[in-house]
């Protein structure tokens, strides 16, 4: 995920790319690099490739559930972009409630209480699994 092809994979996967050819033209990318990156996808169960034709055998890519549950992270890099990048004709895609057209935001809320929270109300503090590095303090 730390790698910014990836990133743009599952981007452009989340508005309907599917096919090889789509992702390569959009992107820019080198077919190799493509190959490769679609690959680590398909082996973390974050896509998988299904047949869409059978002579000759072609493939496309589809999100899987593990794969659209990443739509939130793009969302809000999408939402940063925006409100830190000024486009002359606005931003190049919304996001919109498919059941009423309203605007869609990322936001942080609290499991419990619902309430939408900012960043500076948020801490951190190591969970069950931390390892005994992760429990000390941050370096000053």
């Amino acid at each position: 995920m730390g790698e910014r092809w990836t990133i743009l994979i599952l981007r452009d996967a989340l508005i309907g790319v599917r096919r090889f050819d789509q992702f390569l033209n959009r992107l820019g990318i080198a077919r190799n690099v493509l190959t490769d990156r679609l690959n680590r996808l398909v082996d973390n169960g974050i896509m998988e490739r299904v047949a869409y034709q059978e002579r000759p055998l072609r493939h496309e890519y589809q999100l899987t559930r593990k794969g659209l549950e990443l739509s939130p992270v793009i969302f809000t890099l999408m939402e940063w972009g925006d409100r830190y990048i000024s486009y002359e004709d606005g931003p190049p895609r919304v996001l919109e409630h498919a059941g009423c057209g309203g605007h869609v935001v990322t936001q942080l809320a609290c499991e419990d209480c619902a309430r939408p929270l900012v960043v500076d109300e948020v801490t951190n503090r190591p969970g069950p699994g931390a390892t005994a590095q992760q429990l000390s303090p941050a370096a000053t």
